[in-house]
């Protein structure tokens, strides 16, 4: 960094102009976005975060949360300025050490001046302390904190971090956590990875989890409640550990009897995708009022209890499991991208089927394909860049999948699970396009694809007959059988389906 001297007389200030380099002159604001099409506020240019340190402090009965963040980055330009997207209240800004200045602006931003313009490739140390109130804070009008009888919950997609730490909240700047939170002893914290250490004192315990692999912000959960906890190991040795809220009342039994069985499901999907990612398993079942949706959360899924509310659900876990892989391991470059997690986490849900013995994944495609007239609105969403209005749409899922199974049936199987399982490792803990995917499935099978995912996942408009037939979807006439699997499948369909005013 090189810092700026006031120096009296022309010549300290010539030999000064020697010792800045020409970039230091053209200092610039990082972008208060980091580029996505969908959401153009969301994440912030200048800089690459590598690691946040979070050490908080959260009283249940008020929803009060107050704390630390300290965020390790690197500057990838010339920096007089920085964005932070946050929306608790902040009482200082350190960087590297010195005061910051700091003011709001948007709807979610806090923008930082460090004393010094910073040079590009610097590492920088941000230190910023707030407290606030989650569940008061709103942005765009809508506010993604769930306050829960017993505490509050954090655990939102595209965006559930402003509300608990700042960040550079895109998918595309991913880094390592330690999470630390000092909760009322008899409430409990729960986080992402690994439990590192509990400690108690004068009445409050310190949860310490650390996530060593990178993860996305929006991937990065907080609980805080009264859980009854669940500990194990899965067959292939990572440990479980799973939570449920006491008061989850007539859904506690079917909760535990689907998210009991992580490791199990976890251990199943190594065969189709590769080897699990992470050092760490489990998932949590807060008790969260109006909230229907589940989230992959990295190691540690989110479930709300609606989805276990006609009984168990395994298929919502292989759902959430599968997206450690593909979603958690792989992440969307864009937002537009979504089908690459999507379109493979209900996949994986046909393969359950098909290993339960309750429909095939080609049954299930010539089911979706047939039971959806040709002038039904689902077939005008395009899976490979849906618009923000349609990012969760059940097209994305269904379509999605259906799209696989036209892969599947033109490549064959050998080069299909040979791109299935590939492609976490070609991408492991990085992000990428569904180009980067059509072009690593040309890539693995020698064939040219471009037509098959334009009619797919680009067309707005249901595959005609002879497309259909050619990637070998509806080639019996009328509607098949409804696969023995496909309640259980379809009462996922509001899977990621936010309860959010914004939805766009």
């Amino acid at each position: 960094m090189h810092r700026r001297i006031m120096a009296p007389g022309a010549l300290a200030a010539a030999s000064l102009m020697l010792a800045i380099p020409a970039s230091a002159a053209s200092t610039a604001p990082g972008a208060p976005g980091i580029g996505d099409p969908y959401y153009p506020a969301y994440g912030n240019g200048g800089y690459d975060v590598s690691h946040y340190d979070l050490r908080l402090k959260y009283q249940p009965a008020t929803d009060e949360l107050a704390g630390t963040a300290t965020l390790l980055a690197k500057t990838t330009q010339d920096l007089s300025r920085f964005n932070l997207d946050f929306l608790l209240d902040v009482s200082e800004v350190r960087v590297n050490g010195a005061k910051a200045s700091f003011a709001t602006s948007g709807e979610h931003e806090l923008e930082i001046t460090p004393k010094q313009p910073l040079a590009k490739g610097t590492a920088v140390t941000v230190v910023v302390r707030y407290r606030g109130v989650p569940s008061t804070k709103k942005a765009y009008g809508f506010n993604a904190w769930l306050r829960t009888p017993d505490g509050g919950v954090a655990a939102g997609e595209p965006e559930g971090a402003w509300w608990w730490f700042p960040s550079n909240d895109h998918p595309r700047d991913k880094a390592t956590f330690d999470v630390s939170v000092q909760v009322p002893d008899g409430t409990q914290f729960i986080s992402n990875g690994t439990l590192q250490s509990t400690t108690s004192r004068a009445g409050w315990t310190r949860y310490n989890w650390r996530s060593n692999k990178p993860q996305a912000t929006y991937l990065a959960t907080f609980a805080a409640g009264k859980f009854d906890v669940t500990t194990g190991t899965s067959e292939s040795g990572i440990p479980v550990i799973n939570a449920y809220s006491k008061d989850l009342g007539d859904t506690a039994g079917a909760a535990r009897a689907s998210v009991e069985r992580t490791g199990e499901i976890a251990d199943w999907l190594t065969e189709y995708f590769g080897p699990y990612p992470y050092n760490a398993l489990g998932g949590y079942v807060p008790n969260t009022p109006g909230v229907g949706y589940a989230l992959e959360t990295q190691t540690r899924p989110f479930y709300s209890p609606r989805q276990f509310g006609n009984g168990s659900n395994v298929s919502v876990v292989v759902h959430e499991l599968a997206h450690q892989w593909y979603g958690d391991d792989v992440s969307v470059r864009d937002w537009k991208d979504i089908w690459v997690n999507e379109g493979f986490a209900r996949y994986a849900q046909w393969l359950w089927s098909e290993h339960e013995g309750e429909g095939t994944a080609q049954e299930i495609a010539d089911y979706v394909y047939a039971s959806r007239p040709a002038d039904d609105a689902f077939w005008t969403v395009k899976p490979g860049d849906p618009g923000p209005e349609n990012q969760f749409h059940i097209a994305v899922y269904d379509r999605g999948a259906l799209a696989l199974q036209a892969l599947r049936n033109k490549v064959g199987d050998a080069a299909f699970f040979a791109i299935l399982k590939g492609w976490p490792q070609k991408f492991a803990y990085g992000n990428a396009s569904v180009a980067d995917f059509q072009r690593y499935a040309e890539e693995v099978s020698g064939k040219p694809l471009a037509a098959l995912f334009d009619t797919w996942l680009f067309q707005p408009s249901k595959p005609a007959g002879p497309a259909a037939r050619e990637a070998s979807v509806a080639k019996v006439s009328g509607v098949p059988a409804q696969p023995k699997s496909w309640k259980k499948i379809a009462a996922t369909n509001d899977v990621h389906d936010h309860d959010h005013d914004h939805q766009r």
